[in-house]
């Protein structure tokens, strides 16, 4: 047996580590992780506006494919630092960790939290440009290669290359994405836009410009009214009917936490509610919408008592009632924040319910007391789902209980094992994919549930209707955790429920009507981590490789197009077979169980959501009966996406 010792122990010095788990510091190295690099330059023009030194940042694409950033602020220094002994820039650029939002005294609030954003962009570019203007010069600065700095310090210092006003100042930096490490490295600028849009509602005042120099188009955003257009703007684009014309805006400042919300009713049967802490969409909520939605229920209420509105003595409205129809956005300045959660985006600080609540009990309240016509616009709205939900609740009561009394087990295989930590679901299409997994699962701790057919589009039906389909019932009885109001997930049988569907259209719709239902009804279970895709190779390939000095013939399981190309381009293996799996039939049980089933060489990719506002839009947008938006969108998108035919 070989020793196990410290030669086995492999140190990855400096960017290093970044460029081998480059996932680790970015999410991925597809188009979503290749685009997160723009956002980490980017927040550093925007920590400089927070702290009332930048009022413009230009992006521009150019036309070689680079990304160029730059702001109008103090501009990075450029002294020694002091115990690294090397320019503070090159810290900032080549060291993780370091950077000026760890204490308080440069940045008061930062949304880059952790300082390893400007030296991961480095790490995982081929070459990156930085120039400084501070004290009156241009100070250039370059790396290449994964961050190997190939500018020449004068006497330990950068060269200053230029001159400049005094006036003057701010950071330059262009990079150039490094193809060997992302599977593309062709910025989109449809993508780019819509981000700037959202930087820019959540930072009013700050002009942001957008140069496209492929097609020589210029865009600029700049947010007077900041969240209050964000608002303005969610609702355009989800062609939602509003029953009051104006959002209503509040912002105040308690314990050093600073609060603004905007919100708006629609005649929609939904709530929609976004929060931002320091710019960061904290998607999983937390304390600030738990302190947004106790002092709006407990204001509204008040009111509602005080007008009369409801008839019964000991009758107050439910928080649903408050909130339907609700589009809100709750963003605060913290200077401390703590995040945590499965995709760490849900705000844990106690002191951040308790601002939003004072906020909430001083502004809100001034407001409708000016505004009693909107108030009483609010509350007969909330009267209205009142009565609508003490209509629906014996049915709906009657719809849930059924739940208990469904028979899984014709569908159903389910697995000897009771601890949910170590259990897994897999959510099949078809009696005959579901009778292979079940060949190759392992019956101990794998369950799997076939679906016969598709299941219904939840967008379009309500909740009754929904609790009576064959389908979501036994998916709902085989997780054991309620929905609704009953929902509760630490019941929940299943640490992994993973989504198994073919590589072909049907499957891509049968995966994203399971994931609407479970973002609709279920929102905790992706919140928490627990919804998978499965992802089956596309590919097998066959070659000779040499294995113990002999020649022998191998094969290898490719899970996308971008790994064939890959493999083609840098194996130097001559490709004797290639097959092509268009669905999980065409693999026998014990290919099923190597490539799709096996936790210790199986691909899984965990379902969350980056963005609420950008999830809950195009989700409305796809699964709608809206259909000239569904058009458009595709249409947009049809550039980026992969044919199968």
């Amino acid at each position: 047996m070989e020793q196990y010792n410290g030669s086995q122990i492999i140190v990855l010095e400096g960017l290093e580590a970044v460029r081998k788990r480059p996932g680790m510091y970015i999410g991925s190295t597809s188009s979503r992780g290749l685009h997160h690099l723009i956002w980490e330059i980017i927040d550093n023009g925007i920590d400089e506006h927070l702290a009332g030194f930048c009022t413009q940042i230009d992006v521009v694409l150019e036309k070689d494919g680079a990304i160029t950033i730059q702001d109008n602020g103090r501009g990075i220094p450029v002294d020694i630092h002091p115990t690294k002994k090397i320019p503070t820039e090159r810290v900032i650029y080549t060291i993780l960790h370091a950077g000026g939002k760890f204490g308080n005294s440069v940045y008061k609030v930062s949304g880059g939290l952790h300082g390893v954003g400007a030296s991961v962009v480095n790490a995982l570019s081929s070459k990156l440009i930085v120039e400084i203007k501070r004290n009156g010069l241009i100070y250039r600065d370059e790396y290449k290669n994964g961050g190997k700095p190939v500018t020449k310090l004068e006497k330990g210092l950068l060269p200053a290359v230029s001159k400049c006003n005094k006036s003057d100042t701010g950071t330059k930096v262009t990079f150039y994405p490094d193809s060997e490490i992302f599977e593309t490295v062709d910025f989109k600028p449809e993508i780019i836009k819509k981000k700037l849009q959202e930087i820019a509602f959540l930072n009013k005042k700050l002009k942001i410009n957008f140069t496209n120099k492929k097609t020589n188009e210029s865009f600029t955003y700049y947010e007077e009214d900041g969240i209050k257009s964000y608002i303005t703007y969610i609702n355009k684009e989800k062609e939602a009917e509003v029953i009051h014309d104006e959002p209503i805006y509040i912002e105040g400042v308690s314990s050093d936490i600073e609060v603004e919300i905007a919100l708006q009713y629609t005649k929609s049967f939904s709530e929609n509610i976004n929060s931002f802490c320091n710019r960061i969409n904290t998607v999983e909520g937390g304390t600030l919408v738990t302190g947004f939605k106790s002092a709006l229920t407990k204001i509204l209420n008040q009111y509602a008592k005080e007008l009369g509105i409801l008839k019964g003595k000991n009758e107050s409205f439910d928080g649903k009632d408050i909130r339907n129809g609700i589009v809100a956005i709750i963003s605060i300045k913290h200077p401390d924040p703590q995040f945590e959660g499965q995709t760490k985006t849900k705000l844990g600080n106690t002191d951040a319910k308790q601002a939003v609540e004072d906020v909430m009990n001083n502004q809100l309240q001034l407001y409708f007391d000016k505004n009693v016509e909107i108030l009483k616009t609010i509350l007969d709205n909330s009267l209205k789902s009142f009565n609508v939900r003490k209509s629906s609740d014996k049915a709906r009561d009657a719809a849930i209980k059924q739940l208990n009394d469904v028979d899984t087990n014709s569908k159903l295989a389910a697995c000897s094992s009771k601890k949910a930590k170590e259990c897994e679901i897999y959510i099949v299409e078809g009696d005959s994919a579901g009778g292979t997994v079940k060949a190759a699962r392992n019956k101990t701790y794998q369950a799997v549930l076939p679906l016969r057919g598709k299941i219904l589009n939840v967008e379009k039906a309500p909740l009754e209707k929904i609790l009576v389909n064959n389908e979501i019932k036994s998916m709902i009885a085989a997780f054991g955790c309620g929905i609704g109001d009953s929902f509760d997930i630490s019941k929940l049988k299943y640490d992994k429920i993973i989504i198994l569907t073919d590589a072909d259209v049907d499957g891509a719709h049968i995966s994203t009507l399971l994931l609407t239902f479970f973002y609709r009804f279920m929102p905790e279970l992706i919140q928490e981590g627990k919804v998978y895709r499965g992802l089956p190779p596309l590919y097998k390939v066959e070659y000779n490789d040499t294995v113990k000095g002999k020649s022998k013939k191998v094969s290898k399981y490719l899970f996308n197009d971008y790994e064939l190309e890959k493999f083609r381009k840098t194996s130097g293996k001559k490709i004797l077979s290639l097959q092509r799996y268009k669905g999980l039939g065409e693999m026998d049980a014990s290919q099923l169980e190597e490539t799709t089933l096996d936790p210790k060489s199986r691909k899984l990719a965990q379902i969350s959501i980056s963005d609420t506002v950008e999830a809950d839009e195009i989700t409305t947008m796809l699964m709608s009966n809206n259909v000239p938006p569904r058009r458009e969108f595709i249409m947009s998108e049809a550039q980026y996406a992969t044919v199968d035919i």
